[in-house]
């Protein structure tokens, strides 16, 4: 008799590492996965569009052996219960083998083995987060109700400061610091991404897959926001509609049109052992040029922020380029399926709990107080737990600054 699995681990090791679970039909029509993730289900037809929108495929075998699976393309869904996990698959026969195959980088191990996607892969990790709709539901269960600080308060309350809580946390306590590798354009200029806040670093690839870092143009150069067009008097000119014709920007096209020394003629010339008989091009190639402006002592190429467009700009002689853009997200892009670390479980509680009772009339100041210097503390604990410090590592990096620097 298996030994009942009463932890916060639900899942199988051929879930969690195949993302895979398998039935044997019994005549029923119902079939109960407990993935960590949800089934999303849109269409059981292969020639549907929608079909693609699934993050799983059903696969049967009349015997269960390798090689024996095909693709189901039945009648099949997950609206006939109201939980979404629950597969309704009518007409099998009883003693079919039936594996529902969420879709991973590899295509899975079944039938045509064409599940591509990363649904299985994103699952990874996931023991160390906790989903932004259970933080909400374990606040309401252990601080709110009879005899406890909270007597009544709204769902949608708890929400919107839980939301509000996971934005501050994002700029400066959670790891939520996302990457995109993109290849820059002819047109120099590269879309900033949907759930863009604001950008940590940019970095061009060499061959050899290291970064080197691209430095904002700061005064160097601007996208300007507003190109009215001007009569002779330098008076803007309106349209039929009353409203400012726009131009094109000529500061945008001469910074474009610059011509700067091509980045991989300079990497082909490092990599070959040549220095140009001045080592001061290697020392800008890594921002290392001493006596000048540090700013802009460097020939990685420089970005701007056109906010105009809402794109990232770059100067010429990083077209072609592959970039890497480090930026920052506030965590809500993808609603209440936002995944908080363990980490700052706690502290976010304690933001939630301050923000509640504060904005709340005739509440004792001294608990108010109290719950501030809670969510302070918390907080702090949270970006120590967070920094990630290996003791390792950290006397790694210290036994290069034993050296002497001779001068």
């Amino acid at each position: 008799m298996p030994i009942p699995n009463n932890g916060l681990i639900t899942e199988t090791n051929r879930q969690y590492y195949e993302g895979a679970q398998g039935f044997i039909a019994d005549g029923g029509n119902l079939y109960v996965t407990t993935f960590n993730v949800d089934l999303i289900y849109a269409s059981n037809n292969p020639a549907n569009e929608n079909y693609a929108l699934n993050n799983f495929k059903l696969y049967t075998s009349a015997s269960g052996g390798p090689g024996t699976f095909t693709e189901y393309t039945g009648t099949y869904n997950n609206t006939y219960t109201p939980d979404i996990n629950t597969l309704y698959i009518p007409g099998l026969s009883a003693g079919t083998h039936v594996v529902v195959q969420l879709k991973t980088l590899t295509g899975g191990n079944y039938g045509d083995m064409n599940a591509y996607g990363s649904t299985v892969e994103d699952n990874y990790g996931s023991y160390s987060y906790i989903s932004l709709n259970d933080i909400v539901n374990n606040f309401m269960v252990a601080y709110v109700g009879t005899g406890k600080l909270i007597g009544s308060v709204k769902r949608t309350d708890v929400i919107f400061h839980a939301k509000r809580s996971l934005q501050e946390f994002s700029y400066d306590t959670l790891r939520s610091i996302k990457s995109q590798e993109l290849t820059v354009p002819h047109n120099l200029s590269v879309v900033l991404p949907q759930d863009y806040v604001n950008y940590v670093k940019l970095s061009w690839i060499d061959r050899h897959g290291i970064k080197h870092p691209i430095y904002p143009s700061n005064n160097l150069t601007i996208d300007p926001y507003e190109l009215p067009l001007q009569d002779d008097l330098g008076v803007p000119i309106q349209d039929n509609f009353d409203s400012n014709i726009e131009a094109t920007s000529i500061t945008e096209r001469r910074w474009d049109d610059n011509n700067w020394l091509q980045v991989d003629s300079y990497e082909q010339n490092y990599y070959n052992g040549y220095d140009y008989n001045n080592w001061g091009y290697q020392n800008a190639y890594y921002g290392r040029q001493y006596g000048l402006d540090p700013q802009y002592s460097n020939i990685n190429g420089y970005f701007t922020m056109n906010d105009r467009e809402g794109k990232i700009s770059f100067s010429s002689n990083l077209v072609g380029m592959i970039i890497v853009l480090e930026y920052i997200s506030d965590g809500l892009a993808y609603d209440m399926d936002s995944r908080i670390p363990k980490l700052a479980e706690e502290a976010m509680y304690a933001y939630i709990l301050h923000a509640i009772i504060s904005t709340r009339i005739n509440q004792p100041e001294y608990v108010v107080n109290r719950l501030k210097q809670e969510k302070n503390a918390k907080l702090r604990n949270a970006k120590i737990r967070l920094s990630n410090i290996k003791l390792e590592e950290f006397t790694q990096v210290l036994r290069g600054q034993s050296k002497w620097i001779k001068h």
